[in-house]
């Protein structure tokens, strides 16, 4: 008799299951309470004057929920919601192209959008204001501006780099928002609500322990929880307790504190090949085998606000906090004080 074809993948995409994973509205979404609570207002007063909402800019660290916020607003709204990235928009006439397409009330979620071109930031600011796009006809003295009437919509922008906007495009938006890290507690209910989405079996406080190394961003949290996961099924514990998701983590080298194999590497080269420091980012990024961006953008951020590094005028240098945390001993004065 013959066997049935068995489907080698049973489990859904990741890509699929980090849209499962999205919060659809603002109660469901955890953290943030005092952005949640003013845009629920913002929300709340629009669709109460059965108006469009203003046009809101999301800054913040990557992975803190900007994609999903805007997609709160589409759905706080009943509204569709157009996504698109400042590096895609190159030229006036791609943003021309789809400012003229949206329909009334629709979300255009705008990511990166301190990465657009200059020519497609100036045509945005009419567009933001006054809901009119001009396209410009020919070249030279025959070129004829047309102007196009949009209907209203709102604007979402996000920026990892807010500092990088010009004023007057900041200036432009109704509400803006600082997304912060997130609390253990908060990560925590993002962890917990996650496992039922995937359906993981967790014991009481493994939640509080994979949020304990996740950064403080819910999409490392997430990433870590399906890792988790993998090692739980893998293994055969059901349900998941923190000792087994210690382990799994530990597997993937991530350390109690959030640390990976990167972090460690750049700690432990600045201590170990260079007594502590100063060391130049180039140095040190050869020493650990990356590029100077990957380490200054990737690595640096995340230590330096754990106090394990800092970054002075001569180049990084290791705190007393990271010797201990590496259990190295310090041969050197404290580099604490030096600066």
């Amino acid at each position: 008799m013959e066997s049935s074809p068995v489907t080698p993948w049973a489990e859904p995409p990741e890509k699929a299951e980090e849209a499962a994973l999205r919060p659809g509205v603002l109660d469901d979404f955890h953290g943030q309470r005092r952005v949640s609570e003013q845009l629920g207002l913002v929300l709340a007063a629009a669709r109460s004057r059965h108006a469009v909402p203003d046009h809101v800019l999301l800054s913040g660290p990557p992975g803190l929920g900007k994609t999903t916020l805007a997609m709160i607003i589409a759905a706080e709204m009943g509204v569709p919601i157009r996504i698109s990235s400042g590096p895609a928009i190159q030229h006036a006439g791609d943003l021309a192209a789809i400012l003229s397409s949206l329909t009334e009330g629709e979300v255009f979620f705008l990511d990166e959008i301190h990465r657009m071109s200059k020519p497609a930031e100036e045509m945005l600011y009419l567009a933001m204001e006054d809901f009119r796009v001009d396209v410009v006809v020919g070249k030279g003295p025959g070129a004829t501006a047309i102007p196009i009437d949009i209907p209203p919509f709102t604007l979402v922008g996000a920026t990892t780099r807010a500092g990088l906007l010009p004023g007057p495009l900041r200036d432009r938006f109704g509400f803006t928002a600082q997304l912060d890290y997130y609390d253990p507690e908060d990560l925590a209910g993002i962890v917990t609500r996650s496992s039922r989405v995937l359906g993981i079996d967790l014991a009481a406080g493994t939640a509080s322990t994979i949020a304990s190394r996740s950064r403080g961003t819910p999409r490392i949290a997430n990433r870590l929880l399906r890792r988790v996961r993998d090692y739980a099924d893998v293994a055969g514990h059901s349900p998941v307790s923190p000792a087994v998701a210690a382990a799994a983590l530990d597997l993937y080298e991530v350390d109690p504190l959030g640390l990976d194999r990167l972090d460690r590497a750049v700690l432990t080269a600045v201590c170990e090949k260079f007594g502590g420091g100063p060391v130049g980012l180039s140095t040190l990024a050869i020493s650990v085998g990356e590029e100077p961006q990957t380490v200054e953008e990737v690595a640096e951020p995340f230590l330096v606000r754990l106090g394990f590094l800092m970054r002075t005028p001569r180049g990084r240098v290791a705190t007393d906090r990271a010797w201990a945390h590496l259990g190295l001993r310090q041969d050197s004065p404290s580099s604490d004080g030096l600066f």
